[in-house]
């Protein structure tokens, strides 16, 4: 089982892939499927680098905006393929109440930009909002 598992050829398939394996070997016995399954569970290599999370979930919170334009999600996507202008990122806000977007192109992320961006695009446009979200990432750290 270790072989067909782990070994030279082994994939660290599942319980089930393991199974059928062995039995393409021309090996079988009566609780073969029921081994298969909990060497597959024990196996350190699988847990480890497994695509499972093995956190308990957690209960989702909604993000409640009141009204349009209360709160405001930020995310700067890129570095992407640099455009015709030589712009390699996109920062983008998202209202959570209308899903209205924001973006603009950028050459550089820098907090400079960052801030300029909520003023012109956000708050001249609709007001100082209650919330602005972001991920924590460095444009959005205060100085």
């Amino acid at each position: 089982m270790e072989e067909a598992h782990s070994g030279v050829c082994g994939a660290h398939q599942s319980g089930p892939k393991l199974h059928f394996r062995i039995k393409r070997m021309g090996y079988y016995w009566p609780t073969m499927v029921k081994d298969c399954m909990d060497y597959a569970r024990r196996c350190q290599a699988c847990q480890f680098h497994a695509n499972l999370i093995h956190q308990p979930p957690e209960l989702l919170h909604p993000t409640v905006a009141s009204w349009p334009f209360d709160a405001w999600g930020l995310d700067v996507v890129g570095p992407l393929t640099k455009s015709s202008g030589g712009h390699l990122y996109i920062l983008a806000a998202t209202d959570y109440f209308s899903k209205w977007a924001e973006a603009v192109p950028l050459k550089e992320v820098k907090k400079e930009n960052v801030a300029d961006f909520i003023r012109t695009h956000i708050i001249y446009r609709y007001g100082v909002p209650r919330y602005i979200i972001t991920d924590n990432g460095k444009p959005f750290a205060i100085a």
